[in-house]
């Protein structure tokens, strides 16, 4: 399927998918460092290493949305399911970063302080502002541990990932003002230094690590011109609150809906479309009581282009669009193109439900 990744032939590329439970991956066409082949869908980004060697069977990024609709717990649950099914998995995953966040409104003015007022043992401490606007603060990125204090809302607009909305509203932000994020990256370095290592164990340890962070390792302070021993500066009332956060609890919501696919949700796709029918109808004199007759126009002459385009490469209209349509269901991992691949796959879900069918029935 890599090979098939790397094929010149459109019809070829989007062949490059995996099937695996309800999840249907693409297949990159270059893999990484001790890991050649990268399955990736909306839940995991899986690089796997070569048979035999001694490189983990596998490294996997959680995303995000994936992490807030089951938790780690039940993702790595269901990583486990999905890699048991490419080889033997001998033991339980090792944990190679975590990522903490609280997201919370505040009255306190984000840049009312300046880097001197951070107490840290990192040696960069960085201020950011998008257009003209105070967005937040950084510490210590690309060390083993790193914080970030920022405009979540804000990275939202210029990011598009709006998934996060709802649970606010869940748990009671009414729409109005700002939600900063205090986050830290901690990497392996850091958990195996404290023996932690596997997932349950950092999981148990959560409070000491968000203590270690906020107290020994950064602190936002009130500086004092009467005291130049940093050290004993007060820690801002801000600071006192966030670090005091409990970690034993369930934190936020959990998201109810989730698809592996990575497919742009349909907002973008109108206002993608709606600017280009705009733009055609701008160039071409169309008023604007005639928006149906300037879309009608646009897609008559965009169908008229991509017929010159599918001829030019000696296809049919019909197959070039089939070719192009394959390839998004492979980017956006949202249908098998391979029909003897997706015939395999329905009758391992019947084989799958005969069996739980079996199992609930006593047979």
């Amino acid at each position: 399927m890599k090979q098939l990744a790397q094929s010149p032939e459109p019809g070829s590329v989007s062949k490059a998918q995996l099937s695996l439970g309800n999840h249907i991956f693409e297949v990159k066409e270059r893999g990484a460092s001790l890991f050649p082949y990268i399955l990736e869908d909306a839940a995991f980004r899986i690089q796997l290493s070569r048979p035999g060697h001694k490189a983990p069977m596998a490294y996997v990024k959680v995303s995000a949305v994936y992490l807030a609709h089951v938790g780690p717990v039940e993702a790595e649950k269901h990583l486990y399911e999905l890699l048991s099914q490419l080889g033997e998995v001998k033991e339980s995953a090792n944990v190679s970063r975590i990522d903490l966040f609280v997201d919370f409104q505040t009255s306190v003015n984000m840049e009312s302080w300046d880097r001197h007022a951070w107490v840290t043992r990192a040696s960069s401490i960085n201020a950011y502002a998008v257009s003209g606007n105070f967005s937040g603060w950084s510490v210590g990125l690309g060390g083993v541990i790193s914080a970030r204090l920022y405009n979540k809302l804000l990275e939202i607009i210029v990011s598009g990932k709006d998934w996060i909305l709802p649970l606010w509203q869940k748990a009671g932000w009414n729409g109005q003002g700002v939600i900063w994020r205090l986050e830290f990256e901690l990497k392996r370095e850091v958990l195996t230094q404290k023996n932690l290592s596997k997932l349950y164990e950092v999981l148990n340890h959560l409070n000491g690590l968000w203590s270690y962070s906020t107290t020994e390792w950064l602190r936002l302070t009130l500086p004092s011109d009467e005291d130049k021993t940093r050290s004993r500066w007060p820690t801002h009332p801000l600071w006192d609150w966030l670090s005091s956060v409990d970690w034993e609890g369930k934190g936020g919501p959990l998201s109810k809906r989730f698809s592996p696919a990575r497919s742009p949700n349909d907002h973008k796709l109108f206002q993608i479309a709606y600017s280009a029918i705009l733009s055609y109808m701008a160039k071409h004199g169309f008023p604007a009581g005639e928006l149906y007759e300037g879309a009608e126009d646009f897609l008559a002459n965009a169908y008229a282009y991509h017929e010159q385009k599918a001829y030019e490469l000696g296809l049919s209209f019909d197959a070039f669009i089939a070719e192009k349509l394959a390839l998004k269901h492979r980017q956006y991992n949202t249908a098998i193109n391979d029909p003897e691949q997706e015939a395999k796959r329905q009758a391992k879900e019947l084989e799958e439900q005969a069996r739980a069918y079996r199992k609930a029935s006593g047979n």
